[in-house]
């Protein structure tokens, strides 16, 4: 489905970013994986057996972010597809947060899916279009205690995707969202049971979800199926907050 294209995930190297990584590979893509760890991107590259390139990038940095869709260009003639994925948590209730984990993410989650947006879209619309996805999540559509910054910083990515996909949308650049709920990766086993427990009880298919139920939306917003819809958001959430 993506055979020829070239794709670039942010915060590729573990977790949902991978299983995009995999997914997108595995339907003919040249990937390239953007991560804070230029050692796991270089490895997670290495590990998908196609054509596929790791690059370090902290997507705070613009200067980063261009670097890698440089890359990207330089090495496999294109940039069709843009995942913003990267993102940090630092969870805390107001009275205990810090202004800086405040920032941190906030930083990391909504100025660096601005960066990767607009630099990514700077390019597609030069050469005809392309698809970009910003991860979101349930929580910023719900919003959930301890969580005032990521809440915030997801609810954003909404909106800087609605307006972003308005601006370019005549030249052929679409931007859609996804909003993944309870995801079973290693960030949310290390949870609590009590807590793993209470988010299962809010799930009316009685099941976490995989990375790659999300990395499907995802290929399904980067191919041809979607051609039609742009400022969208999926919710994959097995009914969660439906």
């Amino acid at each position: 489905m993506l055979t020829g294209r070239t794709a670039v995930i942010t915060g590729g190297a573990q977790g949902i970013g991978y299983a995009i990584a995999r997914t997108f590979a595995d339907n003919g893509a040249l990937v390239v994986i953007g991560d804070l760890d230029e050692a796991k991107a270089k490895e997670a590259a290495a590990s998908l057996g196609t054509e596929a390139l790791g690059v370090g990038c902290n997507v705070v940095s613009s200067d980063d972010v261009a670097t890698l869709l440089d890359r990207a260009v330089e090495s496999f003639g294109s940039l069709d597809v843009m995942v913003n994925n990267a993102g940090i948590t630092r969870d805390a209730t107001m009275r205990k947060m810090t202004e800086q984990q405040f920032d941190d993410v906030i930083s990391v989650h909504l100025r660096g899916c601005w960066n990767g947006t607009r630099l990514a879209a700077g390019i597609m619309r030069e050469n005809g279009g392309g698809s970009i996805i910003n991860l979101s999540s349930i929580s910023g559509k719900v919003g959930f205690i301890g969580q005032t910054n990521y809440s915030a910083a997801k609810a954003g990515i909404v909106g800087l995707t609605k307006a972003a996909a308005k601006e370019v949308a005549h030249l052929g650049v679409r931007i859609n969202a996804i909003q993944p709920g309870l995801i079973r990766t290693a960030m949310t086993e290390a949870m609590p049971q009590k807590a793993w427990d209470q988010k299962m009880s809010e799930i009316p298919m009685q099941r976490a979800g995989e990375p790659s139920e999300i990395a499907s939306v995802a290929l399904f917003y980067a191919s041809n199926l979607s051609s039609y819809m742009t400022g969208t958001v999926a919710e994959v959430t097995g009914g969660r907050y439906m």
